[in-house]
């Protein structure tokens, strides 16, 4: 079992699965049951990618030099201050012989666990990023342990475009299993942070399952850009900080509160807004790394709201296939996922 999880590259503390590590052993040597990655790209989660811009200003090579040191430090991306990581693309260098996970040498692969847990190691000083954009041109190893994920990169898209899809590909079929799992034809959801990766993804799962659906964005920029993307019944613009403004937001759009409320603002101080929004017997789901869950927890008693608040944990079986077959079948989603890595 130690091997299987990962608890062999555990330096400190010892004891703790990687992901609640502080710092892990990423030399490049694998034991039997994992499995060696030869790094590609880093994207990094949008809330560590924020809180790093942010603390340095947008100075690129200032965010480029904090990165580096985190990963150097503790042997994987995981950002002390939101908790958060990411994920990488990559090519199989090594495969021990009891590996469960099918990948064979030569497979180009996205990792679908975080770099939180992901032995991680750079070799180039990231010296082809500008430390402007959540996607990180990198060359080193990082190491998948037999329960860890990953799928092979699907042939008709660019990399970058599989990995801006895969790193939320766990927001649509989530939301698409809670909308099925009410079993009627009224479900309205509402999706803050809509025009985002994983909210427009999350809202086009949503309504293909059947549900009417609202989109609330920060501008009328993104207001146009899921206009344009066709997938939200109605578009409203909010400040998901501000509980009653969004409140008001989502009922307006939607004749009331929703049915289904899907946090994607990479944002602190969104729950309370999610919550009021969301009808007595509904549900809520944090997609957010930025997300205070005790903030959640004790808004939702302070408000006495009968929610089910979930976390999006970034795993449902068959995720990643279900994200790329949204991607495939809706044109215009394409369109807002290849606009975005464009831009950055």
């Amino acid at each position: 079992m130690s091997a299987s999880v990962g608890l062999n590259r555990v330096l400190e503390p010892a004891g703790v699965l990687p992901q609640a590590a502080w710092r892990l052993d990423a030399s490049p040597g694998i034991a039997d049951d994992e499995v060696l990655i030869r790094v590609e790209r880093l994207n990094l989660d949008a809330a560590s990618f924020r809180q790093l811009a942010g603390k340095h200003s947008g100075d690129g090579d200032a965010v480029r030099a904090e990165v580096l040191e985190i990963i150097g430090t503790r042997g994987k991306m995981h950002n002390p201050v939101t908790g958060s990581g990411g994920m990488l693309i990559g090519t199989v260098e090594g495969v021990g012989p009891q590996s469960p996970l099918g990948l064979k040498p030569g497979d180009r692969v996205a990792t679908l666990v975080s770099l939180t847990l992901t032995p991680l190691r750079i070799t180039d000083g990231l010296g082809d990023w500008d430390g402007r954009s959540e996607q990180v041109p990198a060359q080193g190893t990082a190491v998948l342990f037999a329960r860890s994920v990953a799928a092979v990169l699907p042939g008709d898209l660019a990399p970058e475009l599989s990995l801006a899809v895969y790193d939320v590909c766990g927001a649509p079929a989530l939301t698409d299993r809670v909308v099925r799992g009410y079993g009627r034809d009224d479900v309205t959801v509402a999706v803050l942070g809509g025009a985002g990766k994983s909210g427009s993804l999350a809202l086009t799962a949503a309504r293909l399952a059947g549900a009417r659906t609202a989109g609330i964005v920060v501008s009328d920029a993104e207001r146009e850009s899921l206009r344009k993307a066709g997938v939200a019944d109605a578009i409203a613009v909010a400040d998901a900080r501000d509980p009653v403004e969004v409140s008001r937001a989502v009922t307006g759009a939607l004749g009331g509160p929703a049915t289904v409320t899907v946090v994607c603002v990479d944002v602190p101080g969104c729950e309370h807004g999610a919550i009021l929004s969301t009808a007595a017997g509904g549900t809520v789901i944090f997609f957010s790394m930025a997300t205070s869950f005790p903030a959640a927890a004790l808004g939702a008693e302070g408000l006495a709201a009968d929610v089910t608040m979930l976390i999006g944990n970034g795993y449902v079986p068959g995720h990643a296939d279900f994200a790329v077959d949204l991607l495939r079948r809706v044109p215009a989603v394409r369109a807002l996922f290849e606009e975005r890595v464009a831009a950055h």
